[in-house]
């Protein structure tokens, strides 16, 4: 492949001073439709009985599912590299979005 082809096949993403930031989540509620997945990032403090939701990403049902595969890839070099990550037990919380949901 020459410089041209290559050039044309790359693609270049831009990240911008308050997204590099980042926004922290210690909770993902993940929802579905036929169409869509919908996860909803979430801080939750500590005896805080409210949250909000901090992001929202809508993704197709193929998107998810590589992004799912990608997780995976990339926890299992994160382990391979640092060691196990120990599970903890995620308290009990009540949600109410009316939708199938899944908490991660």
């Amino acid at each position: 492949m020459n410089e041209i082809e290559q050039n044309e096949n790359q693609l270049n993403i831009e990240l911008s001073e308050e997204t590099a930031d980042g926004t922290y989540a210690n909770l993902a509620i993940i929802t579905h439709s036929f169409a869509e997945f919908v996860i909803d990032f979430v801080n939750v403090m500590p005896n805080v009985p409210k949250a909000k939701v901090k992001s929202r990403i809508v993704m197709t049902p193929q998107h998810s599912k590589r992004l799912m595969k990608a997780l995976i890839d990339n926890v299992k070099r994160f382990e391979a590299q640092y060691g196990p990550i120990k599970d903890q037990e995620a308290p009990n919380m009540p949600f109410s979005f009316g939708n199938p949901t899944a908490q991660a």
